[in-house]
């Protein structure tokens, strides 16, 4: 199979791809075209159908369809110039081919993720941990296989799972680090920061916004799950509360980045910076793996606002 970060600009492919979404735009001259993302385990890539002639054939979004393209470069990035198209017959691929996974084990990744709730000591912290991620079974299964975004980082099964786990760590070496932190509180708030993507993204081979994701999005969503599974823990402290879920609202960092409130608490200042460094230094890792054919400066990216290259 021809994997999307195995393309070499220039070659001709022919091969099965998931249609991740499809839009119907026009040229400048008025001239109507497809542009497509198209994905596979590895990634996904753009690509256009420039002609509409008699060999593109009808298809839609989620479909999997067969392409015959060439491989360009484009703003420093590959796309495919679409020239034929159908919708692939049953048999012609295998859906395990176009769902992204985690490289690590995710089974080992909820053991230690079970580790770390048995090392919160606070009564009422560790209740509301074991409600969520241990008692819930269904909860924790679509925890563990569900993505971190559509997109940007962590966009794979697993995802959720992965990047919820390096927060944790992360705070859990800045609470050994640094005495002021309430350390149960924080690495509760780190396991449970981004608990609202569970409905904010469908499952794959979707892995799209929900309408209640994008009404309402994961940070508010995540802190009125944590306020149901609190209402049910007897004796709850009304102040832990607060400060849980504001930690869960703060954590973006920013009014402009989507969070509801700008961290109050240290605490919340500390979950914001480690899911910010394991955000980035993700999307950074993604960059550099969909590019390793090539050498010296990649070019510009939006992301980092910054020209990048691979470490000499």
């Amino acid at each position: 199979m021809n994997y999307i970060n195995e393309l070499r600009d220039g070659e001709m492919i022919s091969e099965v791809y998931l249609c991740k979404n499809k839009v119907v735009a026009k040229t400048k001259a008025g001239k109507s075209y497809y542009s497509m993302q198209l994905q596979d385990k590895t990634g996904m890539i753009d690509a256009k159908v420039w002609e509409l002639t008699n060999a593109i054939a009808h298809f839609e979004p989620m479909d999997f369809i067969r392409v015959d393209a060439q491989v360009t470069s484009f703003n420093g990035s590959l796309q495919l110039n679409v020239k034929r198209v159908r919708v692939a017959d049953t048999g012609e691929y295998d859906t395990a081919d176009y769902m992204p996974c985690s490289q690590k084990n995710i089974d080992s990744m909820y053991e230690q993720l079970v580790a770390i709730i048995n090392s919160v000591k606070d009564e009422y912290l560790h209740k509301l941990l074991s409600m969520f991620f241990i008692e819930d079974k269904e909860f924790a299964d679509r925890f563990k296989k569900h993505s971190a975004a559509k997109s940007i980082h962590h966009g794979f099964i697993g995802g959720l799972l992965e990047h919820s786990l390096s927060v944790a760590k992360l705070c859990s070496y800045l609470a050994d680090n640094y005495p002021v932190l309430k350390r149960d509180l924080l690495i509760t708030a780190a396991i449970c920061h981004d608990i609202g993507k569970i409905d904010e993204l469908s499952e794959f081979p979707e892995n799209d916004y929900t309408d209640e994701g994008q009404l309402v999005g994961h940070i508010v969503m995540g802190a009125m799950m944590i306020s149901e599974k609190i209402a049910q823990i007897p004796g709850f402290p009304t102040v832990l509360a607060n400060e849980l879920k504001h930690c869960i609202l703060a954590h973006h960092g920013e009014l402009e980045y989507g969070s509801p409130k700008k961290p109050s608490l240290i605490e919340a200042l500390a979950l914001a910076h480690a899911d910010n460094i394991d955000a980035k230094l993700q999307t950074f890792t993604e960059v550099l793996n969909a590019n390793q054919d090539k050498a010296g400066w990649l070019g510009f990216n939006k992301m980092f606002e910054s020209n990048i290259r691979f470490t000499e």
